[in-house]
């Protein structure tokens, strides 16, 4: 009886192994995939058997892994009993997988690790959401900037013409005073002026409210992102059989915000991927160099081109497209354009159709901010 109902218990345990929506891994304390389940395999795209010749190590984000590592040793050392963190591992076609990672340890009767059991869930579909949220939110500040910018227009310029018909209305009472002031229509005039005056008043006010534009700006290596994005990207432009050179000097230093340079340097990389053309080897080479007060980032690409005559306009706006590619959606320049003005910068592009592409992005520079 003892042994069927072990032999029970070991197939309850396998069937739930098995078949459990989430995915669940048992790891070695050394970090080899010992057994997986299907979840896990449909979430990474790798068979069983490639997964059990691969340390965990080899599809972790370099940036997630030196955190799991120190929980691990926690856990090893029986300072901690289970964690769980959000964490990215590289899917074998080359894109990252968002996955809230939990783990805790199973030891023998000396106390000593046998194996980890992490249970692996897919969040890539929160995480999307989270960021198109934020999109959103950006598109929205954007636009309270623009209005912003309308009140300063409003204040400077229209308050200068404001200024030119009061001066003309007392010209006028001068000349015509005991006609005009009783003139109904000439009180109306005077009272409408009072009234545009004081909404000009209102919008300075709204303008000089407006917090300064780069007041949270950091000191940045651009060589570091630039690294730290074509990391990001190399399993795909392996896949796409894509060489990117870095050639961006060392020593340049910009200002700016770190999700912001990591957003614009990836949407320009993996827009030159994308738009590679079947014609020959891609090829992606980032360099820079100093104009005036700007740290200028050059992508220069072979791909597909774009016929800038015709799609200049709308190069730069919402949904504007200029490939038949199933992926294009016209969002990501336009997020990068308002990323790169929101910092101080300024983007300029050279194109042409079947010979390639470069980007220019002007970047404050960190020494002329010092």
């Amino acid at each position: 009886m003892p042994k069927n109902l072990d032999r029970l218990k070991n197939k309850v345990f396998q069937n739930i192994f098995d078949n459990a929506n989430g995915g669940i891994s048992i790891v070695s304390p050394e970090g080899v995939w010992i057994k997986v389940n299907q979840s896990i395999v449909n979430l990474l795209g790798y068979e069983k058997v490639e997964l059990y010749k691969q340390n965990f190590r080899d599809i972790t984000h370099r940036d997630d892994l030196e955190l799991d590592l120190a929980y691990m040793r926690q856990l090893i050392e029986g300072e901690i009993d289970s964690y769980q963190i959000e964490k990215r591992y590289f899917h074998k076609k080359g894109y990252v997988v968002w996955a809230l990672l939990s783990v805790s340890l199973v030891r023998d009767e000396n106390n000593k690790p046998i194996y980890f059991i992490a249970q692996i869930t897919d969040i890539s579909a929160q995480k999307s959401a989270t960021w198109h949220l934020e999109f959103l939110m950006n598109v929205i500040k954007g636009q309270n900037e623009k209005l912003k910018d309308f009140a300063h227009i409003a204040t400077h310029d229209i308050r200068t013409h404001v200024g030119n018909l009061f001066s003309i209305t007392e010209f006028l009472e001068e000349e015509f005073e005991d006609n005009l002031k009783s003139n109904e229509n000439y009180k109306m005039l005077k009272g409408s002026l009072t009234n545009l005056d004081e909404t000009i008043n209102h919008l300075n006010l709204i303008r000089l409210d407006k917090p300064k534009k780069f007041n949270i700006l950091s000191k940045l290596s651009l060589h570091k992102y630039i690294e730290n994005s074509i990391y990001n990207v190399s399993a795909i432009a392996k896949r796409e059989k894509c060489k990117i050179i870095n050639k961006v000097d060392r020593g340049f230093s910009i200002m700016g915000i770190e999700a912001y340079i990591d957003s614009i340097i990836l949407n320009f990389l993996t827009n030159s991927i994308k738009y590679k053309s079947a014609e020959r080897l891609a090829t992606i080479e980032l360099s820079s160099c100093l104009k005036d007060e700007f740290v200028v980032l050059k992508i220069r690409d072979n791909g597909l081109g774009i016929d800038l005559k015709s799609n200049y306009n709308k190069l730069f706006t919402l949904n504007g497209t200029f490939h038949e590619h199933p992926d294009s959606r016209g969002v990501g320049l336009y997020i990068t354009k308002n990323h790169i003005e929101s910092i101080g910068g300024k983007i300029e592009v050279e194109s042409k159709v079947n010979e390639g592409t470069c980007f220019s992005v002007y970047f404050l520079s960190a020494l002329t901010t010092a």
